[in-house]
């Protein structure tokens, strides 16, 4: 049995994985799919001063009062960041990192950094009324990758508004134990909208062996376009 413990992206919570936690765990694997806070059913926890490394916090206190171990850490968009700072912070208990259409920063770089057009998004939340508020987008290639209407209306009703600072604070990977760390990166490659890039993956991971880079048809949240298939990739590295 292997531990998965899914995190959610900006704007999203914890219930975007109902689809791929019962094939996880069908699977016979420990599944654990948190709320980050300030979404979801901690929304009321959400201000100016949540910000990357509370979700970074979330996960490590989660993983040590749990005491997992060799955790597949799977962080999808935005989450990217947060698995990658949790995992500086307790290398002995993971297993692997997953970059689940994600961003994969170095050491000391942001949000913005990682994906440039995420500054569009500061500038203008520091400019409205609330001054940290970040409203989720509306890609044009329905929302995030979603186009069914039953999984529009579903995925609208779980979505809340991500804090600036999400996107403004860096990474820390200063712990040279996460190299050692094997990573696998999923890319949903069908609709990408305009103005998102995706920086090319080295041909060899941080601990020397060669990256392992797989490919969803689909549009960004694909765990709810393509649980199924995604759970699939999963369980190749449980």
């Amino acid at each position: 049995m292997s531990t998965y413990l899914l995190v959610h992206g900006a704007w999203h919570s914890g219930q975007c994985w109902e689809r791929v936690v019962p094939l996880l765990a069908a699977a016979g694997h420990r599944v654990v799919a948190p709320t980050l806070t300030g979404y979801g059913d901690t929304v009321h926890l959400a201000g100016p001063e949540v910000g990357l490394d509370t979700h970074v916090d979330n996960i490590v206190g989660l993983i040590t009062e749990e005491d997992l171990t060799d955790v597949v850490l799977v962080g999808h968009s935005y989450a990217g960041l947060v698995i990658s700072s949790a995992a500086n912070r307790v290398p002995e208990r993971i297993g692997h990192l997953v970059y689940l259409d994600a961003m994969v920063p170095e050491d000391g770089e942001s949000a913005a950094d990682v994906l440039p057009v995420t500054q569009g998004m500061i500038d203008q939340a520091m400019a409205s009324e609330s001054g940290w508020r970040v409203p989720p987008p509306e890609p044009p290639f329905g929302l995030f990758g979603v186009t069914e209407p039953a999984d529009v209306e579903w995925l609208r009703s779980m979505l809340s508004d991500q804090p600036v600072r999400c996107l403004q604070q860096p990474v820390r990977l200063d712990n040279p134990a996460v190299n050692a760390i094997p990573r696998t990166h999923i890319h949903c490659v069908a609709n990408v909208p305009q103005g998102i890039t995706r920086r090319p993956i080295p041909a060899l991971q941080p601990n020397g062996t060669p990256a392992q880079v797989w490919e969803l048809e689909t549009g960004h949240d694909c765990m709810i376009t393509m649980p199924a298939e995604l759970t699939e990739l999963l369980l190749k590295l449980g």
